[in-house]
């Protein structure tokens, strides 16, 4: 009998076909066309266990990806190609939506094969053999992390730990949050305890991977999002937290540099292996690895260059779907004098690659030219810069508009025209905003809606790919990384009070240590994956062009005003007190934004602040603000979405995602009778 039973409409799939990327490891077999006797064998399992490992890549391949886990939040809103039911908790956003059954099958299709291969490895895997232990450890991950995915986005789901073998099963019931943990956290254990501390073959999971997320299970469970009935168990969970995160650490020492996790140059490189990296979802340049969709986070994050005159779209700037965009918060977390991470996380520098399409100086504006300027010149030429992205505070008053019209081409910068197209965050005299009303936006980045002009996460940015119109991306995507081990650490010690704060500091300067500058480090150069055009035999991938979009140059000094330095700003960064978190300046208009008053306020703000400031655009956010039930005045307070009518959030209702009406329509009662209305309500998230 093939595995490819429908379970639920594909609640519980069979093995999915085995994607490869590195060699030796995820070899392209569709073990699809095995029967269940194949996984009774020794092979079998080895490949049943591999093709599961597919299922990692699943956060970073298509729409889903960027839907479930990276919209609607604080960071990030609607982008050029907005989808209003995520990024706006819009009406659309309800039970038949597709993505939703997609995630909620996939996931339960991982559970069906790891099912399998607990069951069946001590059965039919020689236990003498070196993989026994690797290879029940990987089933009991992978089961964990399916279930962890899924009570994340649903809450209590059905829970299911033993396989099909051949039966449908058509009767089931939600289990509750505090089930689904214990059993997430169980299995999180059993591989912890199986699995080997070095991986036979990189992308393998090891006891590391699961202590990481031992440890964010723990903080899950003792987050507010389980207030209801966590009650016994916080004090153990963040005991667990910090044990397991402090163990992650020490495995896997942090970068030296933040920009190393990013300063990718081509597929399978050492960036990909650096020792931050916990546990990575496995991408390639062989074509036959990428199935039908490939690494596509590339395609998320890009603001839209190409209709810029001058710039044409290659491989190294990336194909601009530009789904989200970024918002006024952030830019306002980060010290973006001090802090790199700001720098090294985005983008606000794009080359000219089309000199004979770049705009020229209009002999109208000559009183307004630069010294140098001739009318019916090219503003500037391929190699040269031709977008600018000036991320300025407030406060400064260089800036000004020719004509009123706000072009991109008009901007004055003390009285002289720039020669860029360039985007300005604030005017002269312009005040602060958080950007949440239409009328009160500032600059020229937020001036039509859709937003299709933002500074830009660079973090998957891939000028490895095989065409300027690519989606299939070659990069790896980081999973787990031990300076999330830092924070989780951190976050424990806050929850434990007042008297733990100082040990907190301690985790959060591991990461605020690092992201000052070096003394000595070039401030204006922020290279990252786009560089990979470099090392791809078809270069930009665009005939007869003089440049390239991708540049490593930044606007640190014009956005920040001040005199080109090369001293160290750590001894800035580092947090000295608990007073320095409760004063830093740039966290004030937040704490206000948010009405943090007291202490312990103020602290879980700046820990989400920093999370933030580390890991933005990686994934976590949504899962982060609704864990500690915080989306909601967030995404009120610094999202756009807020003020645009096209949708609201609601936390009677948004803190969980609805259960795919697909699933409520294929399963019955225990006599074998469909559903009523009535039922399928009853097992439904509230308010869907």
């Amino acid at each position: 009998m093939k595995l490819n039973k429908i379970f639920l409409a594909a609640l519980i799939a069979g093995t999915v076909g085995v994607s490869s990327c590195k060699e030796d490891f995820l070899d392209e077999t569709q073990i699809t066309q095995h029967d269940t006797e194949y996984f009774k064998t020794q092979d079998g399992i080895d490949a049943l266990v591999t093709g599961a490992y597919q299922t990692l890549k699943f956060r970073y391949e298509y729409q889903w990806a960027y839907k479930m886990w990276h919209m609607g939040i604080d960071e990030f809103t609607g982008g050029n190609n907005d989808m209003a039911d995520y990024n706006h908790y819009s009406s659309s956003l309800n039970s038949t939506q597709g993505d939703l059954a997609t995630v909620w099958n996939t996931y339960y299709g991982l559970i069906e094969q790891t099912n399998i291969v607990i069951q069946n490895t001590p059965l039919y895997y020689n236990q003498s053999n070196a993989n026994y232990n690797t290879r029940l450890g990987e089933g009991y991950f992978l089961r964990a992390y399916g279930y962890f995915e899924l009570v994340k986005l649903f809450g209590g789901v059905p829970l299911k730990v033993e396989p099909a073998n051949g039966k449908i099963q058509t009767y089931f019931t939600r289990a509750s949050e505090e089930e689904c943990y214990k059993q997430i956290i169980s299995d999180f254990e059993q591989a912890y305890n199986l699995l080997p501390t070095t991986a036979s073959q990189i992308g393998r999971i090891t006891k590391s991977a699961a202590a990481h997320f031992l440890a964010k299970a723990h903080l899950f469970r003792a987050s507010e999002g389980c207030d209801s009935w966590n009650g016994a168990y916080k004090s153990g969970d963040l005991e667990a937290v910090i044990k397991y995160g402090k163990e992650v650490l020490a495995a896997h020492p942090l970068c030296a540099n933040f920009l190393d996790l990013w300063n990718y140059t081509k597929p399978n490189d050492v960036n990909e292996s650096v020792s931050e990296v916990v546990l990575a979802a496995q991408f390639s340049d062989n074509s036959d690895s990428w199935g039908r969709f490939g690494n596509q986070m590339s395609l998320c994050y890009p603001s839209v260059y190409q209709n810029l005159a001058g710039c044409v779209r290659d491989i190294s700037g990336g194909r601009e779907f530009c789904y989200v965009s970024a918002t006024e918060y952030a830019m306002e977390v980060f010290d973006r004098v001090n802090d790199s991470r700001f720098w090294k996380s985005f983008i606000t520098c794009y080359g000219c690659n089309k000199s004979g399409d770049a705009p020229k100086w209009d002999a109208s504006q000559a009183a307004y030219f630069p010294e140098g300027a001739q009318a019916s010149e090219g503003r500037f030429k391929g190699g040269e810069i031709g977008i600018k992205y000036i991320v300025n505070a407030p406060e400064d008053k260089r800036f000004t508009d020719i004509d009123g019209t706000r072009s991109q081409l008009g901007v004055l910068k003390e009285g002289k025209l720039e020669n860029t197209h360039t985007f300005i965050r604030y005017y002269a005299d312009e005040s602060f905003s958080w950007n949440v009303k239409k009328e009160e936006r500032t600059g020229n980045y937020y001036t039509l809606y859709p937003h299709n002009r933002s500074v830009a996460l660079s973090k998957y940015r891939d000028g490895s790919r095989n065409g300027y119109n690519s989606q299939f991306g070659c990069r790896d995507a980081i999973t787990a990384r031990s300076a999330e081990d830092a924070l989780m650490v951190a976050e424990a010690y806050i929850r434990q009070g007042e008297a733990q704060y100082a040990n907190a500091l301690v985790y959060l300067n591991m990461l605020r240590d690092r992201a000052g500058y070096y003394a000595g480090e070039d401030r204006s150069k922020s290279p990252d994956g786009g560089q990979a055009y470099k090392n791809n035999s078809l270069g930009t991938g665009v005939a007869n062009l003089d440049g390239a979009i991708y540049t490593d140059e930044n606007t640190y000094y014009e956005s920040n005003n001040i005199a080109e330095t090369t001293a160290e700003t750590k001894s800035v960064m580092h947090l000295n007190s608990v007073d320095d978190v409760y004063n830093m300046p740039n966290e004030q208009r937040i704490y206000k934004a948010l009405n943090c008053n007291s202490n312990a306020e103020k602290m879980m703000c700046f820990l989400l602040d920093e999370r933030s400031r580390e890991l933005i655009g990686e994934g976590h956010r949504y899962e982060d603000l609704v864990r500690t039930r915080t989306l909601d005045a967030r995404w009120h307070a610094f999202n756009d979405g807020a003020g645009q009518g096209i949708g609201n959030f609601d936390p009677s209702k948004h803190y969980y995602r609805p259960i795919p009406q697909s699933f409520l329509n294929d399963i019955t009662n225990e006599d074998g009778s469909s559903l009523t209305a009535e039922q399928k309500q009853a097992m439904q998230n509230p308010g869907y």
